[in-house]
């Protein structure tokens, strides 16, 4: 199995799974490695980049697509993205299939290590068959405290986007909004990895 070599990228990878004809990606075999942000770490790293500081918009859009196009060069493989619009790609049944992240009890990924701050930057196709060695799900033998953590009850029933937002924009949203989701935040699998500035970033493009 090739190295993709992320030391000092900022990401790490957050599972691999087996290509397969229904991806639509055009390669017929290989591995799609899915990437994301090296937590805590990351943040600091990202504040200092061009994207972050050049005042246009869509800044971590723009760093991934840097960083991971290079990465993907030096492997010989191929780049694809959750973000830039439509065909949007299934990166939700990519994580399913890598055997580390689940559909969590709020219906949002969780993941082995990174709990329900599971983020996805992008992913990697190399031609080389990696094997997939599943972990072992964590809801499995937790008591789902992200179910009643929402001031706002907004994963009763699915989940409640406009409730979501609307909360946000009042004071009693000010905790969610600076801190993140307290969902997200309740979920006890990589508790701390998320620092408040980051979770904060992610909640103002979200409203």
């Amino acid at each position: 199995m090739s190295d993709l070599n992320l030391a000092g990228t900022g990401l790490i990878e957050m599972g691999h799974c087996p290509i397969m004809p229904s991806d639509g990606l055009g390669p017929d075999h290989g591995t799609l490695v899915l990437l994301g942000p090296d937590e805590p770490a990351f943040w600091p790293m990202f504040t200092q980049t061009p994207e972050y500081n050049d005042g246009a918009s869509d800044p971590m859009d723009r760093w991934s697509r840097r960083i991971i196009d290079a990465i993907a060069a030096r492997a010989a493989g191929a780049a694809y993205y959750p973000f830039g619009g439509e065909p949007f790609l299934p990166f939700y049944t990519w994580a399913l299939r890598t055997g580390h992240a689940w559909a969590s009890p709020i219906g949002f990924l969780v993941h082995d290590k990174a709990g329900l701050f599971a983020s996805y930057r992008g992913a990697i196709w190399v031609p080389e068959n990696w094997p997939v060695v599943p972990a072992i799900q964590p809801c499995l033998t937790c008591h789902a405290p992200c179910k009643t953590a929402c001031p706002v009850d907004a994963f009763a029933q699915g989940y409640d986007v406009s409730a979501c937002k609307s909360h946000l924009n009042t004071p009693q949203g000010a905790s969610c909004l600076s801190d993140g989701c307290k969902a997200r935040r309740a979920c006890p699998v990589g508790v701390d990895l998320r620092l408040p500035a980051q979770a904060a970033f992610h909640m103002e493009a979200f409203r």
